[in-house]
């Protein structure tokens, strides 16, 4: 939270699973179109929170399996778990918030009198949450039960069922709903309550997250019948709920249209960058231009001209150096000629190019330095270089800003590149 010195412009929390990642999409493209969007236009001045129902180990998981952000907040295991940062940082009061009236060995102990509770796995069961599956027919008649079962001095508790299987015990404080009014509370003491918040979601386990005071909601087009019941129970009416006509990440780029909360049309969206100004001057946008052309070049997705080429050498100072993360260091005119010769070259197969952690520094009158993290991904390989980019803001004779590449410089993230480097270009 402290990423920024003032209230956030703007907040998104999201589910993740079928929410912001659909798992029916191979090729993640509205995940990718999200974070183009994310960090072209919303990094700099918001917050992004991941509220889902996985445990750390699984989240972590996912990460590596799916190109997505990094939050500055990620809530995990249904809303008992804060954590902060790339680093994940615990909420240590959140946990003793949730210590209150919660015994999980009467918890497990009263389950496990139900035989039609099966057990999660041994990852999913957490300090404040025990997981179980439960079968569609039989989950109403044991929710009434439990409940009943568990009500006994010195132990409050709740029952959350989604996805129509999953069965979670919390303690009656806990929930994405309540970890996000905590969250909400403590911005407003610090000052830094977000200016517009929209909340995600599509099943069961989010319903909370709309009951939060002076948020947006969106229900994904694909969200689970049990939400869409609550929805008309008890938000039908509520003109800041809406449900999207788009799947997962793609419902909630059209919220953020439906709402007017800020830019809606992802980079990835635009088929000619030369067609469409940026409205504002950002060095962010710029990177995630720069490698969404890179991508496209090595897709086929561009026209293979020497116009495109030229279109990338005159992003770039004809002195702009390039140290690549081998530690070779040469002319970033070199990189740029080199591409020739790969044009095409991951036509057809799984190949994709984004940026995360996209921040941006003015260190001179004319002079900005961005830092970001550049993924790729290559089949089942994903790799990662720490970049650190040097720009040079410049007028043109129409009155426009341009910003021209001066140096690239690149690391391996934790050391590990692919095992042919000659691949990585930029």
């Amino acid at each position: 939270m402290d990423r920024l010195i003032g209230p956030p412009h703007f907040m998104i929390v999201s589910d993740l699973d079928y929410t912001m990642v659909d798992h029916d999409d191979p090729e993640n493209l509205s995940l990718l179109r999200f974070d183009a969007l994310w960090e072209a236009y919303y990094r700099h001045d918001s917050l992004l929170i991941f509220s889902t129902g996985r445990s750390p180990t699984i989240y972590k998981q996912l990460r590596k399996e799916k190109p997505m952000l990094t939050p500055d907040i990620t809530v995990m295991s249904v809303g008992t778990e804060i954590t902060y940062g790339a680093s994940m940082v615990p909420d240590d009061e959140w946990k003793q918030f949730l210590n209150q009236n919660w015994n999980r060995d009467i918890v497990v102990e009263e389950t496990a009198k139900f035989p039609e509770l099966t057990l999660q796995s041994e990852t999913e069961q957490r300090p404040h949450k025990v997981s179980f599956f439960v079968e569609k027919d039989k989950a109403s008649k044991v929710i009434r039960a439990l409940s009943e079962r568990l009500k006994m001095p010195g132990l409050d508790v709740k029952i959350i069922y989604s996805g129509g299987v999953a069965l979670d015990v919390l303690p009656q404080g806990a929930g994405k709903g309540e970890a996000l009014a905590y969250l909400m509370k403590k911005f407003e003491l610090d000052g830094k309550k977000p200016t517009n918040t929209l909340v995600c979601g599509d099943s069961g386990n989010d319903a909370e997250l709309y009951t939060v005071s002076d948020v947006y909601g969106v229900m994904v087009s694909n969200a689970q019948e049990e939400l869409l019941h609550w929805y008309e129970d008890n938000a039908k009416n509520n003109p800041k709920i809406i449900h999207a006509t788009e799947r997962c990440a793609a419902g909630i780029i059209q919220a953020i249209g439906s709402f007017h909360l800020g830019p809606n049309i992802s980079p990835r969206d635009l088929i000619n960058f030369s067609e469409c100004k940026n409205e504002v001057f950002s060095p962010t946008y710029e990177v995630v231009k720069f490698y969404l052309l890179y991508e496209r070049w090595r897709r086929a997705e561009v026209e293979k001209s020497e116009q495109s080429i030229q279109k990338l050498r005159s992003l770039c100072h004809p002195l702009s150096i390039f140290v690549h993360p081998s530690g070779v260091e040469h002319h970033l005119h070199q990189s740029i000629d080199a591409m020739g010769r790969f044009y095409g070259d991951k036509q057809g197969k799984e190949f994709r190019v984004w940026v995360d952690r996209l921040s941006s520094a003015q260190i001179g009158s004319d002079t900005w330095l961005v830092k970001f993290h550049k993924w790729e991904l290559a089949g089942d390989d994903q790799h990662c270089c720490v970049t650190t980019v040097l720009l040079l803001s410049s007028m043109e004779t129409n009155g426009s800003d341009v910003l021209t590449w001066m140096h690239l410089h690149q690391t391996w993230l934790d050391r590990q590149g692919p095992n042919d480097q000659t691949l990585w270009l930029l």
